[in-house]
């Protein structure tokens, strides 16, 4: 059954009534942003502004894993001193966050990659150079195998090429 709401009579005029153009509402790309702050908007693109921390001196992102362990810091663990300044990106350059792989550079790494292939393919030729493919000496088996395969006097098994019939 239909819903009163659909199946009501609706007077023509509101079905050809036009639309009228909605204004867009961009979306605020940074927290601090609003519509009294419109200084950093261009046209309605925001404009990312370097200075938005407050002043705070963002210092240079280095990850602490790479700092010197022996040093004489106050905060041993996250190899820091009291009073220095945090990255803002701290999450990612603490002492335990992931940490790059920098024991191999690529070209170091696809040279000992292709030294262990070609090694691995030295190995497989070495093998097949001296690996038998038969016995030393042929089986012998006293008497021969004539009895067992039916004689020399045994009708020989039909050919493909012959028709049945």
């Amino acid at each position: 059954m239909l819903s009163r709401r659909l199946a009501a009579a609706r007077p023509l005029s509101s079905a050809v009534r036009t639309v009228a153009p909605r204004t867009t509402i961009t979306q605020l790309r940074f927290a601090s942003e609003n519509n009294a702050n419109r200084e950093n908007f261009v046209g309605e693109v925001a404009v990312e502004d370097i200075g938005m921390n407050g002043g705070y001196v963002n210092p240079p992102a280095i990850k602490r894993a790479f700092r010197d362990p022996h040093g004489d810091w106050w905060d041993k663990q996250e190899r820091r001193n009291f009073g220095e300044p945090v990255h803002e990106d701290n999450d990612t350059l603490g002492l335990f966050s992931t940490e790059p792989y920098t024991h191999f550079q690529p070209g170091h790494g696809a040279l000992l990659l292709g030294a262990f292939v070609a090694s691995v393919f030295v190995l497989m030729g070495v093998v097949r150079q001296y690996y038998p493919d038969k016995p030393a000496i042929p089986r012998t088996f006293p008497g021969g195998l004539d009895r067992e395969l039916g004689g020399p006097g045994a009708v020989p098994a039909r050919t493909d090429e012959e028709e049945i019939l």
